[in-house]
Order: C-alpha cells, then structure tokens, then sequence
C-alpha cells in the first residue's frame, strides 16, 4: 500500500510538468531550413575565418617554423590550402588551375600570406554567391581528373574540407610551438 501512495504521490507531481513541457514543445515553431548555398557558404567563411585567423596571429618569426623538417612550413601550409581554393574557383571562372602550391618567396611577408590567405576565401565565397541555390547542382570538370563531372556544391564541400584538413594541422604547428590557437582560446 506504501509503495502505491508513494507511486501516485509521484505520478502526480510529474504529471503537470510534463504536461507544461508538451504545451511549450506545441508552442515552438521551427524554423525552416537555410537554403543549400548559404549552408554552403557559411562553411566555407567559417574555414576561412579559422585560417585567416591563424595566419594574421601566428608571430612573423615564427612563419617558417616546422614541427618536423619534412612538413611544409606554417607559411607554406597557408599558401597551399589558399592556393588550392583556386582549384575550385579556376575552372567555374573559365581560367586555368594552378599549377603547384606557390612559393614561399612569392610571399615573404606576414602580411602577403595574409592577404592570400584572405583572397582565396573572399573569391570563392563570391563564387558561392552569385551561383546561389539554382547553381549548386551545376556540374564542372573535376580539377584532378579529365573526364570527371562533379557536382559544384560537392566540389565546394570536398575544399571546405581540404582547408579543415590543414586547420587541424595547424593547430598542432600552434602546440608544437607553445602557442595556444584563437579557436582554442578563452572567449572574451
């Protein structure tokens, strides 16, 4: 008999909150879903604000620090992801794709990195843009075969993915260093 009026005492003080709970859950409306090229280029300013974050913090001195001798510098790992954006954004512009990273000497500075850096996702994002939604089942030669057809929507997402690849090898540059990235940092 405890254990009943114990259960119906409970029951009943449980019993209004999930009713509360259910009418609040009623009440919220869901938003609908972003259109496919703003998800689409809100990844890929989100990767390029990561990296151009890194690229303008990371000290100058340190720009051709290596954690070990046969991986690229930190500079060059900029110069090779923002380089490879153009892999992407080259062929949808009629243009010719890179060939091969650039040179640590084309870019001696912080600041010529940086702004690289910072070109590469600003053209590609205003590729993004003006291809819209209606652009993203647009099909384009694949840069790294000849006789392949990718969708550009999978293409923009295989770089985002690519720049995400060095991100994280990047933040290892940071801890070899003894440096804390921004990401990783305490938010002000």
């Amino acid at each position: 008999m405890k254990k009943i009026l114990i259960a119906l005492f409970l029951a009943l003080i449980v019993s209004p909150h999930q009713a509360h709970a259910q009418d609040d859950a009623k009440k919220l409306t869901p938003k609908p879903p972003a259109n496919p090229s703003q998800v689409l280029l809100d990844a890929w300013n989100d990767v390029g604000r990561k990296l151009t974050a890194m690229a303008e913090d990371f000290p100058e001195d340190k720009y051709d620090f290596k954690p070990v001798p046969v991986e690229r510098s930190f500079a060059e790992q900029l110069l090779h992801a923002a380089s490879a954006n153009y892999y992407f954004i080259n062929p949808l512009l009629g243009k010719k794709v890179p060939e091969g990273d650039p040179k640590r000497d084309q870019y001696k500075s912080k600041a010529e990195v940086v702004a690289f850096v910072k070109k590469s996702f600003a053209d590609g994002a205003a590729l993004l843009k003006q291809k819209g939604d209606s652009g993203m089942s647009d099909l384009m030669l694949d840069p790294f075969s000849k006789d392949q057809q990718v969708r550009l929507s999978d293409q923009a997402w295989g770089f985002i993915e690519h720049s995400g690849e060095h991100y994280g090898q990047l933040v290892v540059y940071y801890r070899v260093a003894g440096l804390v990235p921004p990401e990783s940092r305490p938010k002000k």
